[in-house]
């Protein structure tokens, strides 16, 4: 089990399967193009093997962000909404998860969770 600085690494690898795709789809308005689906779990991968806690937390708060900006259901394509819900969906399990850790990283997600 990994403990300290590293421990974020242990929670779960759904945001790393995930939300490449959906925030591809974000940015790019809709069905992305593959390069954008790579450069994006280009960019998740670099973030597990040689990120810090604070740079993947950072990843997750912009891919919230994208979501939330990104059309109403209904306003959208499918594909959006799809998007936008699997990324509120796995932002929302990795901060419970983030709960269970000790120290720093459950203070820091019930703070962030509290400014909402």
């Amino acid at each position: 089990m990994l403990s300290g600085r590293r421990d974020w690494l242990s929670i779960t690898p759904e945001p790393e399967r995930v939300l490449p795709r959906a925030i591809a789809s974000l940015r790019t308005g809709g069905s992305p193009p593959s390069e954008a689906v790579e450069r994006e779990r280009e960019q998740a991968e670099q973030l597990v093997l040689h990120g810090s806690r604070r740079e993947w937390l950072a990843w997750l708060r912009e891919a919230e962000e994208l979501a939330q900006r990104a059309p109403a259901a209904g306003e959208g394509s499918e594909e959006l909404e799809n998007a936008r819900r699997d990324v509120l969906a796995v932002i929302r399990n990795h901060n419970a998860l983030m709960l269970g850790l000790s120290g720093r990283v459950a203070r820091a997600t019930t703070l962030a969770q509290e400014e909402e």
